[in-house]
């Protein structure tokens, strides 16, 4: 049976909807009592940034697809119109879920005598450290936005996409006057933290700074009461760009994130308990489709929690992990003598990142070093790759990077840091036509001994020393011949603006990863026709490529048995009778985010394993620059075989993904407690 060909309905979940039921993973963690409460409010934070994306971006596609909602129903085999009323009612559940974990950690906070406190509950004596502060550090950085007076309605203002607003409504006797506030976050902290009382800490918002003294605000108003709520405007936010390679590309991204700015609105988070005269208001004047009103708590951009002070005791946060070093690998040597001796893995975040920047420094400081060629996809704020590249440029290396301008809200960094590199003299290229460069290698060309020598890093994950705190990703260093050569290859092909394929090790996208997968699967097939076992382990971010997900249904009736690790969005729906009785899929989200791709085959006993940058999803395998590596050496690739079984061991931080989309713990058959990060932590150790 060939599934591939589309012949056949096949069991699908759609992808927005695998995708919310993601972010609940997410907020599940912030229901786990055993996570330390200042992490449960961060994972709070994360769901609420999560979901500010999924509106700016995937609800703003779908609200574009309503005006041809039949047509694209007959494209896609789902109605846009119906997918959007079921994700507000999934949303308005989980923005519920949210609140209810919200209060549970804010008493969990108190018990810990740390106490978030809203205008209402200011004391004369914490007022006046308030008001102070207020007339010291906010008042002029706000400008109040009269929108009534008296009878006349005066023009409403364009909101802008993530700033946090105030809706004043002043009253005097029987009338009532509107205003609009911008809170100033981040020119001013989102929180203050309050002198002490004894043991017991306090920290307020800025928004019920301003709140608790709009009186000094408004005081030239005669009015008689003052209400305020909070509001927050999410617009669309995908970019409409029409450029060629020349010049005016990097100008025409800029002017597209400016208007991202004043994108179609297509949610309004808002404090609930507002004014219903008020909610009219609002959705008169923005514009709004009745279906974009999501109820909150009152603290919209929740995100900003992410930085919520610790003032409290150590237990509230995870304990700092101490990087590892990998075995037989100093990085205070020089990184080049050692590659040539033995190929080596850092596993992120686990082991230091200083092997990735040592690597680049090196590179930029050795006399015998002719040239880097690296891609970067997202960078750190403060980077240690880019001032390596421009210290290598001013070294008199020849230094080529390939910086994608479109990586989604990066966009604007990335247009800084290519014109910083352009003036250290570093060649820079900044885009390959309609397809993202999202693979993440660098190669090092050097002088030896009269001939060339090619030094490679290929990962998983980006360039980026920040996340690399915090995403499981690899990085692999190889001089093997076979790997660089075919690394030189892709490089010059994204000089010319050219797609290579039929690499002898790489794989690559947007030519061959498809076709490639497919062949590894049928491999497989063939195999489990022939009486041979089979088997594949796929670990990714997201499985939502139908192509693909034929393919593993046509495996799995087959006799393949597949296991697969996806983080994120799932459309294959496991389990099913005549599909996939073969395929179990499990969800991992823990303290770190789980971000590496893995592949691996059993291929009758002679197992392959690949790293990547891809998931199988069908931009990143038809319209992306991407490269999935093989590891070529035994004693890593039993290294990531062995913190693969782990993962499939875990009963603590492990969800099953199954029709019912009910995010179940997999608690397994044993007794022990199995938490793979931890063990994989350990396991590294050892």
């Amino acid at each position: 049976m060939d599934l591939t060909k589309g012949d056949w309905d096949i069991p699908l979940i759609n992808r927005e909807i695998s995708w919310l039921y993601f972010n609940e993973r997410v907020l599940q963690e912030a229901a786990d009592e055993s996570v330390p409460l200042l992490e449960r409010l961060r994972f709070l934070a994360i769901f609420s940034s999560n979901l500010d994306e999924f509106y700016r971006v995937r609800v703003a596609t779908l609200n574009r697809l309503t005006n041809i909602d039949i047509a694209a129903q007959q494209l896609l085999g789902f109605s846009p119109k119906r997918t959007l009323v079921q994700i507000k009612a999934l949303v308005i559940r989980l923005e519920h879920e949210f609140d209810v974990l919200y209060t549970k950690i804010i008493h969990g906070l108190a018990e810990e005598n740390i106490f978030i406190i809203d205008d209402k509950k200011l004391d004369d004596k914490k007022g006046k450290f308030v008001r102070k502060y207020f007339h010291k550090n906010v008042i002029s950085k706000l400008v109040p936005i009269i929108l009534t007076t008296g009878k006349r309605k005066l023009p409403f203002p364009q909101l802008n996409d993530k700033k946090i607003y105030l809706f004043v409504k002043l009253f005097r006797k029987k009338k009532s006057l509107y205003s609009l506030i911008e809170i100033p976050y981040p020119a001013i902290s989102r929180f203050l933290v309050l002198p002490k009382e004894g043991n017991k800490k306090y920290v307020i918002l800025l928004d019920d700074i301003i709140r608790y003294c709009l009186d000094d605000l408004y005081s030239t108003f005669n009015y008689d009461k003052v209400e305020a709520y909070t509001i927050q405007v999410t617009r669309d936010a995908e970019l409409d760009l029409d450029f060629s390679l020349n010049e005016e590309f990097i100008d025409a991204l800029s002017k597209s994130l400016q208007e991202r700015e004043t994108g179609k609105p297509l949610r309004l988070l808002y404090d609930s308990e507002i004014p219903e005269d008020v909610i009219d208001y609002l959705v008169s004047n923005i514009k709004l489709q009745p279906d974009a009103l999501i109820p909150g708590n009152g603290y919209p951009n929740f995100k900003d929690f992410i930085d919520f002070p610790n003032i409290g005791a150590k237990h509230l946060e995870y304990e700092p992990a101490k990087r590892l070093l990998v075995k037989g690998i100093n990085y205070r040597k020089s990184i080049f003598s050692q590659m040539a001796k033995r190929d080596f893995l850092v596993s992120l975040p686990y082991h230091t990142y200083n092997y990735i920047i040592h690597f680049l420094r090196e590179a930029a400081i050795d006399p015998k070093v002719l040239s880097i060629h690296i891609t970067l996809y997202r960078l750190a704020e403060n980077s240690d790759v880019i001032n390596a590249l421009i210290n290598a440029a001013r070294n008199g290396k020849q230094v080529q990077v390939f910086v994608e301008l479109k990586a989604r809200f990066d966009e604007k960094a990335n247009i800084d840091w290519s014109k910083k590199l352009q003036k250290a003299g570093v060649n820079v290229k900044v885009a390959l036509g309609d397809y993202k460069v999202h693979s993440k290698v660098c190669l090092v060309r050097r002088r030896e001994r009269g001939k060339v020598v090619h030094y490679a890093t290929l990962a998983t994950g980006n360039f980026n020393e920040v996340t690399a705190g915090i995403y499981c990703d690899y990085n692999l260093f190889t001089v093997r011949e076979e790997i660089v050569s075919d690394l030189s290859r892709f490089f010059s092909g994204l000089k010319a603006n050219k797609f290579y394929d039929q690499y002898s090790t790489i794989i690559t996208s947007p030519l061959e990863s498809r076709s490639r997968i497919y062949d590894f699967i049928d491999r497989e097939i063939k195999n489990a026709k022939n009486g041979l076992t089979a088997s594949m382990m796929l670990k990714m971010n997201s499985l939502a490529d139908e192509g693909v997900i034929r393919k593993l249904y046509e495996a799995s009736i087959a006799g393949v048995e597949i296991e697969l690790i996806v983080r994120g969005m799932c459309c294959l729906v496991p389990g099913q009778k005549g599909f996939s009785e073969n395929i179990k899929v499990r969800s991992i989200v823990d303290r770190y985010l789980e971000h590496a791709r893995v592949w691996i085959f059993e291929n009758g006993g002679h197992e392959e394993v690949y790293l990547g940058s891809a998931d199988l999803m069908t931009r990143n395998l038809d319209r992306r620059v991407e490269i999935f590596f093989p590891i070529l050496d035994e004693a890593i690739k039993m290294e990531i075989k062995d913190m693969i079984a782990l993962q499939l061991l875990d009963n603590t931080k492990a969800r099953e993904i199954n029709e019912f989309n009910d995010n179940r713990y997999i608690l397994g058959d044993s007794e022990k407690k199995h938490r793979s990060q931890k063990e994989i932590y350990e396991y590294l150790k050892r």
